[in-house]
């Protein structure tokens, strides 16, 4: 069955983004972006890359990890305040909102259904692996779904930001399994992990 990956980079403190979320990579954002970090995200998560990016590195491999990904409208529209429509236009590009209304790019599916049944019914369907970019409050109303954590641990703080699951996450403790580690020179650390415990099952 597909996975439900929450792939996201996130400080030492725990935070995902800047107290006005802002893209921390745009620019005067704060996020250090070393060569070998660039070259680790190209060599092993190519489809994780938006499509302007992937154009200037020449990046043509679909990559083989993720075929769908999942956003919330806030996580969109940093994008689309810099005149990106569809970020992933060689992913199924799923947005969440019940606001947004119409979508501003034919290939983006803005979705005002509940985030957990769309992504049960996604996991019935034969694909790859379903990426989570974000923000924190889909990653935090999709927390009962997530099957594996693949966390891009930056040396730095911040003091104050967006949490790894949003604002308004519910305390629901689970176990994590770390299944494979990365240690770049620059000191940014991969970790995946895969779900050990499920809601309101003993750990």
């Amino acid at each position: 069955m597909r996975k439900l990956v929450y792939y996201v980079a996130v400080t030492l403190d725990g935070f995902i983004a800047a107290p006005d979320g802002a893209d921390p990579t745009g620019p005067g954002g704060f996020w250090p972006i070393p060569d070998d970090y660039l070259h680790h995200l190209v060599a092993e998560y190519p489809e994780t890359l938006p499509g302007p990016a992937r154009q200037a590195f020449g990046i043509t491999d679909e990559g083989s990890r993720f075929d769908t990904v999942l956003e919330g409208r806030n996580s969109y529209e940093v994008g689309l305040r810099a005149g990106v429509t569809d970020a992933y236009p060689h992913l199924r590009h799923l947005v969440f909102s019940r606001t947004l209304g119409r979508s501003p790019d034919p290939a983006v599916e803005v979705m005002s259904t509940d985030p957990i049944a769309t992504v049960r019914e996604l996991k019935r369907h034969d694909g790859k692996d379903i990426w989570v970019i974000g923000g924190g409050a889909l990653a935090g109303a999709l927390y009962p779904e997530i099957d594996q954590l693949i966390v891009k641990l930056a040396p730095m703080t911040i003091g104050a930001g967006i949490p790894l699951f949003g604002r308004d996450a519910v305390f629901a403790p689970r176990t994590w399994r770390l299944i494979d580690h990365t240690v770049l020179d620059s000191g940014a650390l991969f970790l995946t992990y895969t779900r050990t415990t499920k809601e309101n099952e003993p750990a």
